[in-house]
This record gives structure tokens, sequence and C-alpha cells, in this order.
């Protein structure tokens, strides 16, 4: 096996805040002596959790063994999971910030899994992982994530599960949604989600500009009832005038031979003129 240095684009606050984690964790449970220190063992996760490298690889570079890397991250990754915001205690922080809305949204998150693990298997992204869902602000700043579910569960089947709909209404605020949230809240008070199948409503309707030769809407300005300048040609006139062609700029009017001879003539009428008075 190869060797290489490599660098992470992590901040040294972020090793800093894992590594006090690790170390007040190992203080706790008493543990006498590890093959890595704090500091190591807070690389070694950030490691595995940025570039998602295999254990075998990451352990390696580390000098230790598979098992000891996988029980490294996984026991950093449930001292990281037990300072994460409850959904409740999360939502009624976001009520006291006074935000107007939230936004929920699913995401599948990658793992590698065998064919046969099939409720893992995410038919609408085409590949294994698992569901979790995200609460965030406005601006787009994370404020809650669920635990995992395997990938081919719903967005609505999972929002049931976390019971988010009940955690909107206890804090009082309305969450966004897309069309995967359709039917989740019947009253459609707190979760929104946009409109799904034809015949949408007017006021979901994106407004576009009305083409030449559609009906002039029911509000239109007539020329009777307009105030100023009055238009004297009739909507439909104008209608035919726009759906025509626009003539050039620059072009020559075609003339018939007998007006060229007449032109012709008067030009050297006008020249025998002038030289006769000069």
């Amino acid at each position: 096996m190869l060797f290489y240095r490599a660098a992470l684009p992590l901040s040294r606050q972020t090793l800093t805040f894992v590594s006090g984690l690790v170390r007040a964790h190992r203080r706790e449970i008493g543990t006498p002596w590890r093959a890595l220190n704090p500091g190591q063992q807070a690389l070694l996760v950030l490691v595995h959790l940025r570039k998602g490298e295999p254990f075998a690889q990451v352990g390696a570079g580390f000098d230790v063994s598979t098992t000891t890397c996988w029980r490294y991250v996984n026991e950093t990754v449930e001292l990281l999971a037990a300072r994460a915001p409850k959904l409740r205690a999360a939502l009624r922080k976001a009520k006291r910030e006074k935000m107007a809305y939230v936004i929920i949204d699913g995401t599948l998150i990658p793992i590698d899994r065998i064919a046969a693990d099939r409720p893992f298997y995410s038919g609408k992204h085409q590949r294994h992982g698992v569901n979790l869902q995200v609460i965030a602000s406005p601006d787009g700043t994370i404020l809650w994530v669920s635990g995992q579910l395997p990938g081919h569960t719903h967005d609505t089947a999972a929002a049931r599960i976390w019971q988010i709909l009940a955690a909107l209404n206890e804090a009082g605020l309305i969450a966004l949604g897309n069309k995967g949230y359709h039917g989740y809240d019947e009253t459609s008070q707190r979760v929104i989600t946009p409109y799904k199948g034809k015949n949408k409503p007017q006021s979901q309707r994106t407004p576009t500009e009305p083409t030449p030769g559609s009906p002039a809407p029911a509000n239109a300005p007539t020329p009777s009832s307009s105030s100023g300048a009055s238009c004297t040609k009739p909507v439909s006139a104008h209608a035919a005038s726009a759906d025509s062609p626009k003539p050039s700029t620059c072009y020559r009017t075609t003339r018939s031979p007998q007006d060229e001879k007449r032109s012709l003539c008067r030009r050297r009428q006008r020249v025998d003129e002038v030289c006769s008075v000069n």
C-alpha cells in the first residue's frame, strides 16, 4: 500500500471542537490508553466524514486497524449526534427568532449496500442510501436533521414518522415544502406545497404576457374608458398590425420606366434653367 500527504478543507476550530468532545468522553468513561490521542482520533473521523474513504484506507493512514478505525468513527459520530438540537427545540428557537417560515426537504445520503438490501434502494435516485429530513431557515441555515431511514422511504412517510406536523403546530410555524409533501397536511395550514396536477388555480399561475390575437383581459382599458390621449385605432387593427411584418428602414421603391424618364427630363430642365440664368 502506498502512502501520501493530503490536505483536508476544514478549519482548525473544527478539529479543536471535535477533539474536545473526544477528550471529555474519554475522561468520563475513564479510558486508560488508546492507540491514538484525542486530536488524532478527531482528525481520523473528520477525514472519513469529509472524504468518504473506506475504513481500511483511513486506518492504514493513521496506523490503526480497520476495526479500530470503525470504532473511533462510530464513537465520535454518536458524540456529535448527542449535541444536535431536537426537532421541537429547533422550531421553538426559530419562533423566538421571529422567522416567518421554515423550509422542509428530504435528501438521500448514498451508502454502500449490496443488491439484496432492497429497503435501502431508492428508485428515484437509482442507488442505495438513507433518507434524511432537513428543516432549514429561510436563508438556508440548517436548523434540524432527522435520523436515518431506509432509502425507499417517501418524504411524506418520513415526515409522519418524525411527527414534523405536530411539532409545527406546537411551535406555531409554517413550513414550505416541495411536491413530495403533497397531501401530508390535509388542511394546508402548516405545510404548504405547490399545486399538483391540472387546473392550477390562478393564484399559483406564473403571469405571462398576452399573445397577439388573444382576447383582452376583462379589466383591460378600452378606448372609451381610458383617460388622456384617445385611441382611435380599434383593438383588432392593432393586433393585426402587430402580426404584420414591419417594413425595413432602408429600402428603395420600385419605379416604372416611364417614371424614370420623366424624372430624368425634369432634372435636365432644371440644369438648363440654372445654366441660362448664369
